[in-house]
């Protein structure tokens, strides 16, 4: 096992914890609970999959349910993250996320390369979400971002007969952008850098080290499909308005 899981475990973790909300406070990053509360999250959330997760991987219908309420979970957050508050359209944040995961996985399934059992489907599907739930909130927000800071740019635009869409994405684009870049510098520095969780959790559990790379080089590139179409849903939602935050109230 990797690491030892024991009182020492818990300590140590709760230090770390404290820490990072510390760090927090101290430079003024935000909310230091925010850290203390997402850390807690994490630790009840896992403990109830790792209870879960088991019996699910059983029973076909138990599996496809849990992978739905994954997605649901996904889009419910990117939703709150990219148009908090009053904004509008905040469950349209959900459509970037299956249209990059849902082809990839249907492609994978059909061509057999994933076979149709939690071991395989779980992971696989949930590291898939997860990166396309991050450039999904990446994207959204550099892009509604970028057009608050450079609306008279969008006005020029559109004096200059340009359509809205149009004078929205060429403010918007290169900011969305940005949100692939986390998993480019991912994929460019795998093995040097890092060693991600797919290529450790198999030489873990006894495959060879080309297995394991194998492996782990497929879940990146499919990585990069899923959030370069999920970067390009959210700009086009924003780009059309369908995603828009609201306009603050003022005293």
């Amino acid at each position: 096992m990797l690491l030892e899981v024991n009182v020492t475990f818990g300590v140590v973790l709760a230090v770390l914890l404290a820490v990072a909300a510390g760090v927090v406070a101290f430079a003024r990053l935000g909310r230091p609970r925010d850290s203390l509360t997402a850390g807690g999250r994490a630790a009840a959330q896992l403990v109830a999959v790792s209870l879960v997760i088991g019996w699910v991987m059983r029973y076909l219908p138990l599996l496809l349910a849990f992978l739905v309420v994954m997605y649901g979970v996904a889009a419910w957050t990117a939703g709150r993250r990219v148009v908090p508050g009053e904004g509008r359209g905040r469950w349209w944040a959900g459509l970037p996320i299956a249209a990059g995961v849902v082809p990839v996985v249907g492609a994978l399934l059909l061509t057999g390369l994933l076979p149709v059992r939690g071991v395989a489907l779980i992971p696989v599907t949930g590291i898939l979400i997860g990166g396309a739930l991050t450039a999904t909130v990446l994207g959204g927000r550099r892009a509604l971002d970028e057009l608050e800071t450079r609306r008279g740019e969008v006005e020029a635009g559109l004096a200059l007969g340009l359509p809205e869409r149009e004078a929205r994405l060429e403010v918007a684009r290169s900011a969305a952008s940005d949100a692939l870049l986390p998993g480019l510098d991912q994929t460019r520095t795998v093995g040097l850098v890092t060693l991600p969780g797919a290529f450790v959790g198999m030489l873990l559990g006894g495959a060879s080290p080309w297995e394991a790379g194998a492996v782990q080089l497929f879940v990146l590139v499919a990585l990069m499909v899923v959030q370069a179409v999920a970067v390009a849903v959210v700009l086009e939602l924003v780009a059309r308005g369908v995603l828009a935050r609201g306009t603050p109230a003022r005293g």
